[in-house]
């Protein structure tokens, strides 16, 4: 099956595949980061060290299953997050999901780590749509989709309810076809050769 790159960039960041040898890092980062996803992650209220290296494990996984491909999110030489590809919408299409440090959001690197994730989704062989989740209760959650160029295509109850203690079950879906995506980086990139000749 095939596979993304295992190393992504865009701007200010790096994603990275997370390895079994990244246990350090990935605590650090979600210690330094609970109680902001403590309200949106259902796993985060219950996190402890002992969690990381299933997670790592599930990573793997997942990444040669081709269910998911996970990345860390580096600036700076640092791990400032997690990132990932998921194959859960159905045929032809790829869920991205993220969060941050608490200490690094503000500075548009969601949004660089998000656009490297769509970038490489759109590569790989059959992807023809993207979608971004988050539950209602959370719009920062859609910040990042709008900024993209992500649309509103939904809103409705999620089946199992709110997961987590900021939620209120009510699932928000963005979505970008590989068109749209294709088209809005013809216009960016056209809009800075024009500055350029200016």
């Amino acid at each position: 099956m095939e596979e993304p790159a295992d190393l992504l960039s865009h701007g200010q960041v790096g994603l990275r595949r997370w390895h079994t040898s990244d246990l350090d890092a990935l605590h650090e980062a979600i210690s330094g980061s609970l109680p902001h996803l403590i309200p949106w992650m259902p796993w985060a209220a219950a996190y402890d060290r002992r969690m990381g290296p299933a997670f790592l494990a599930r990573n793997q996984a997942e990444w040669v299953s081709g269910e998911a491909f996970g990345y860390a999110i580096t600036s700076e030489g640092t791990v400032i997050g997690s990132c990932g590809l998921f194959r859960r919408i159905g045929a032809g299409g790829l869920d991205i999901g993220y969060w941050l440090h608490p200490r690094w959001t503000g500075r548009g690197l969601a949004t660089m780590a998000a656009t490297a994730l769509v970038e490489q989704g759109f590569r790989l062989t059959g992807v023809d749509r993207m979608e971004i989740h988050h539950d209602a209760a959370n719009p920062a959650g859609g910040a990042v989709a709008r900024r993209l160029g992500f649309t509103e295509a939904g809103r409705g109850p999620t089946p199992e309810g709110p997961t987590a203690p900021g939620e209120v079950g009510v699932d928000v879906t963005w979505q970008i076809t590989a068109a749209q995506w294709a088209a809005r980086t013809t216009a960016q990139s056209d809009k800075q050769a024009s500055g350029r000749i200016r």
